[in-house]
């Protein structure tokens, strides 16, 4: 039964000649599936319109070929023969009784065009902003009227696929609408450059060509980043971000507003809290008429009633949410708060994109498995037989492991050798900026204590004596892993025996002890070779401490694979601004007493540092003992009652929380099926017959 204070978030809202079922809008975004998995793409919308998320959006649909984003696999809609993928979405959002949106896009100069060959475009001649050694030719009139022409064109297909919401989009600093909007981009000296109504026309003009497109069957909704966190040298909400508002203030349905670019928009829990974006876009009420929506990784459903009934929004807006968790709005409905599977804001999901793969998500295990492995993150298959399954460790995968299977049905012990659950999330969120990340640990805890069928221990080292004796048939290990302090990880291939001149410390020395575990005096130096947030991390820690602090990677600047999670430049920035020195392109080489020897990874040239105390952060070993020595004593399983004992999690390979949780709910899936190692483990849709 749904509390009767959220009653105002399942109030219809209408948008042009449409209402929403509720005010529960997914907004945009990129999931990694788009025109080559439609299947994949299709099914995963779907569970959200099935959990409740009024209207749907796909992530953005390129017009034209001259916008494409090869190798990242977004939307495409080029032409008619896009048609079918397209429909597969709508009609699968509309299974379920919610609106079907779409995102076009012509992204301008922030593309390459890799696989199509074509010259990117733009307002004015410029380089293209990703990174290729690529230009784009200034648009002449016939290239503007001929873009105008493909979003008609486009818009239209929208329709006919059984699109209900079409956008119109200037975001993210990915459009070519935006673009034109940009000062910064815009250099044109005609009608479509210079002053701000100059500016302005191709966006209105496009708006109303889409307007005519879609007729009065569609809603049409516009896009737009309000502000660009650049000071006068961008848009901003107090100028030219309001001002377009109030420009065609009621000429859409719906304002979707928010920031760009990208990182700025999806910043993550590190460096911003829930509902971040509120003091840019709360001015939009005031200046239209028309339903607004915008985000800010909302989770709590208090949060989301409190900007409805404050006049922020009108809809409320999720991308990160609703992958964590795409049965949020029933969760509320139905009164089942606690349920929810709230966004930890780590932008894992945003790292699929990134590296083109469907996305991941840490708190959600079953998002891109959808259509391919036919995961539902609400429900699971009970087991045929239930016997009973001990899993050994209490971290990400052991909690998620036995969550799932107690959900099937199976007798589950869990056992923790410490005197707390959650293992390394735990122990991670005690760092600076990843509180958020105990939700990992909390959800599980909460849905586990709910169920009979689910013993819990703490405090409980198992031998594998204790484990034989115990007798439960299936063992499940998920012992966790531990940081390594000899140097090898992805430079060093061996162990640095020189690094025994001094005393060397890891992340979980860290994590145990805190800044106490670092004596003596001199700079604490910090070797990353990692590459992702730890190394930053734990240089926060000690330079918050009042240490001097070095921070030493290979790379060419700090945690690289943090550019997948939008969050590189804040990393870095933060660590500059603590003063934390810091030095690139470099390996260790050689220590003494006081300093460290540094090469340099491309001319070997050596260099000297001072090191009062070196915190290596480079690669883990998994915590496996318990394994070895069951291993060793196969022979005594049958006779002890035990079918099977499997690895699961950091214990199997160390790695991401969301691969260890992914480890764990994949056990509870696979349990008491028969696993052909031969043959792929999931539907493939990139399949084709060879034409002859």
């Amino acid at each position: 039964m749904r509390d009767p204070r959220y009653d105002v978030l399942f109030e219809p809202v209408r948008i042009g000649p449409l209402t929403t079922r509720n005010r529960f809008w997914q907004v945009p975004h990129c999931s990694g599936m788009g025109y080559r998995y439609p299947n994949a793409e299709a099914y995963m919308r779907g569970i959200k319109a099935e959990g409740g998320w009024g209207v749907i959006s796909t992530q953005e649909a390129e017009i034209h070929p001259s916008s494409e984003h090869s190798p990242a696999n977004e939307g495409r809609f080029w032409d008619a023969a896009d048609k079918p993928a397209m429909q597969l979405v709508t009609e699968k959002i509309h299974e379920h009784g919610s609106l079907a949106a779409i995102q076009l896009v012509h992204s301008g100069l922030h593309t390459t065009n890799r696989f199509s060959r074509m010259v990117p475009l733009a307002p004015s001649h410029v380089i293209a902003d990703v990174g290729d050694p690529v230009q784009a030719r200034a648009m002449d009139k016939s290239d503007i009227r001929e873009l105008r022409r493909w979003y008609r064109d486009a818009a239209i297909r929208s329709k006919e696929a059984g699109f209900d919401i079409v956008y119109v989009y200037a975001g993210h600093d990915m459009s070519i609408l935006q673009h034109f909007l940009s000062r910064r981009h815009n250099h044109r000296t005609d009608e479509y450059g210079g002053s701000f109504e100059n500016r302005l026309r191709l966006f209105r003009e496009v708006i109303e060509d889409t307007r005519d497109a879609i007729g009065d069957r569609c809603a049409l909704a516009v896009r737009l980043a309000v502000d660009e966190l650049l000071g006068p040298a961008g848009i901003t909400s107090e100028a030219e971000g309001r001002d377009i508002i109030a420009a065609l203030a009621d000429v859409p349905d719906v304002w979707d507003v928010n920031l760009s670019g990208w990182p700025n928009d999806s910043q993550t829990s590190r460096f911003s809290e829930e509902g971040f974006q509120e003091k840019y876009t709360s001015f939009v009420k005031s200046v239209t008429t028309k339903p607004v929506v915008g985000v800010g990784r909302y989770t709590s459903p208090d949060s989301m009633v409190r900007v409805i009934r404050k006049g922020i929004l009108d809809l409320i807006g999720a991308a990160r949410p609703s992958i964590a968790d795409p049965f949020l709005p029933r969760k509320i409905e139905e009164g089942r708060i606690d349920d929810i599977r709230e966004c930890i804001g780590c932008n894992i999901c945003t790292s699929g994109d990134n590296t083109c793969v469907p996305m991941r998500c840490t708190q959600n295990p079953t998002v891109g498995e959808e259509w391919r492995r036919g995961w539902h993150p609400e429900r699971i298959a009970p087991v045929n037989a239930p016997e009973g399954v001990l899993i050994v460790g209490g971290g990400p995968a052991g909690l998620e492991a036995a969550r799932a299977l107690a959900a099937r049905g199976a007798e589950v012990t869990l056992a923790e050798a410490g005197s707390e659950w959650g293992g390394r999330v735990s122990r991670e969120a005690r760092l600076p900026g990843l509180a958020a990340w105990g939700r990992v640990r909390d959800w599980r805890l909460g849905q586990l204590k709910t169920m009979t069928n689910a013993q819990m221990y703490l405090q409980s080292s198992l031998t594998a004596d204790d484990v034989l004796a115990y007798g439960i048939p299936h063992v499940a290990l998920a012992t966790g892993s531990k940081w390594r302090a000899d140097g090898v990880g992805r430079t060093h291939n061996h162990p640095l025996d020189f690094l025994s001149s001094g005393p060397v410390l890891t992340p979980d020395d860290i994590m145990d002890e805190g800044m106490a575990a670092i004596s003596g005096e001199g700079p604490v130096v910090v070797f990353d070779d990692d590459w992702f947030y730890m190394g930053s991390v734990v240089a926060e820690v000690a330079a918050k401490s009042g240490r001097e602090v070095v921070f030493v990677t290979p790379e060419a600047q700090v945690a690289p694979f943090s550019q997948h999670t939008l969050e590189q430049g804040r990393i870095q920035k933060r660590l500059l601004d603590l003063n934390v020195r810091i030095i690139t392109a470099q390996a260790l080489a050689g220590r003494d007493a006081t300093g460290l020897e540094l090469a340099c990874v491309y001319t070997d040239r050596l260099s000297r540092i001072d090191c009062g105390a070196l915190i290596s952060v480079t690669a883990r070993l998994p915590n496996d003992t318990l394994w070895q020595e069951l291993t060793a004593r196969k022979s005594e399983w049958a006779d002890a009652g035990i079918k099977s004992v499997t690895r699961v999690g950091d214990c199997l390979a160390p790695g991401i929380i969301a691969a260890a949780n992914y480890s764990g709910h994949s056990y509870a899936r696979e349990f008491g099926e028969t696993i052909d190692p031969a043959v792929a483990p999931f539907r493939r849709e990139d399949v084709v017959p060879v034409l002859r």
